[in-house]
């Protein structure tokens, strides 16, 4: 590249010394980056707490004795915690398949459609995949803890 093409170009800024504490709080990050992260999150959660996903699909199968226990897990407790901690894991789980199957669904259509990889539609479909799994996930909520 010749002299001046290099010198008429603008520099770009760079970035070497990041501070967590002032550069970070002021940062934001587009809808998409949010639930990219957040899949990521939820696949961890969900492969975490693997045991007790099965401990409550056998727990709640096994027989009418054991399916009572299970439901006394969450009412009463279990292992020292009170049920309300149970039905908050219970729901924290909720939320990590119904975010993790609307992100999965939504990366499967950016795979399949040459017009998903536009812009606009990843704003649009990182939204409503927010709005989606949160929504459903306070109706779930509000049946597992007892309002309706």
């Amino acid at each position: 590249m010749s002299e001046t093409a290099t010198t008429s170009a603008k520099k770009r800024p760079e970035f070497r010394n990041i501070n967590a504490f002032t550069d970070l709080p002021t940062y934001r990050l587009p809808a998409a980056g949010w639930v990219s992260i957040l899949h990521r999150a939820s696949g961890a959660m969900m492969f975490a707490l693997m045991p007790f996903i099965i401990w409550m699909f056998d727990t709640s199968i096994s027989s009418e004795i054991s399916f009572a226990r299970f439901t006394s897990a969450f009412n009463v407790g279990m292992l020292g915690l009170p049920g309300f901690i149970w039905k908050l894991v219970a729901l924290a789980l909720i939320w990590a398949f119904l975010h993790h199957f609307m992100a999965g669904l939504r990366h499967l259509w950016m795979d399949y459609s040459h017009k998903a990889v536009e812009l606009q539609f990843g704003k649009n479909s990182a939204k409503t995949v927010l709005a989606i799994s949160l929504t459903l996930t306070v109706v779930l909520g509000a049946k597992l803890f007892g309002v309706y």
